[in-house]
């Protein structure tokens, strides 16, 4: 939702805000976050991502701006990128994959806009993660498929994730 609060590209690339907004057409947005089970497949992400194996491959960042128009930034939850991606203030090259978890505030308007973004600035892949269901979507620009069981890969790269072992993150705390 936005807030109203219109500022400067300059003042916002320079400035940093708990939690980041997007920022779109000089307008702050503000991400829907900060809730546990967000929270806690957020963590989950980062640290099958970020093993030692995998950062071979790739580079994880939770909450990185991605700009995917001159004056439009995106905060994906997880930005995912290869190795040898430059290090930058933000991401202006199309990561290898952008993962939005959903939050009950979310509205289809507003993820399906998000999607569309990553995927026009060249983003092969984006994951949508839907905890109340446990299914993750991937969007890649010419097909959307939902997944409830096996793996994913994350495109360029051998890196693959296991289903079970993200949502167990849930399980974790639902004893």
């Amino acid at each position: 939702m936005a807030t109203g609060t219109l500022i400067p590209l300059e003042e916002y690339l320079g400035h940093s805000f708990r939690p980041d907004c997007d920022y779109i057409d000089g307008e702050l947005w503000e991400r829907n976050c900060g809730e546990e089970e967000h929270s806690d497949l957020l963590g989950c992400f980062i640290g099958l991502l970020n093993t030692a194996e995998n950062k071979l491959y790739l580079r994880a960042n939770p909450a990185l701006r991605v700009q995917v128009k001159p004056n439009n930034f995106r905060v994906p939850d997880v930005c995912v990128r290869p190795r040898s991606a430059p290090s930058q203030r933000f991401v202006t090259e199309a990561p290898l994959l952008c993962i939005e978890i959903l939050s009950p505030r979310d509205t289809v308007s507003e993820i399906r806009t998000r999607i569309h973004e990553y995927l026009a600035m060249g983003v092969p892949e984006v994951w949508l993660v839907d905890s109340k269901f446990r299914t993750i979507t991937i969007y890649n620009g010419s097909s959307i498929v939902e997944h409830t069981t096996g793996a994913l890969t994350v495109p360029q790269t051998p890196v693959t994730l296991q289903l079970a072992h993200i949502f167990s993150a849930l399980d974790d705390y639902q004893q």
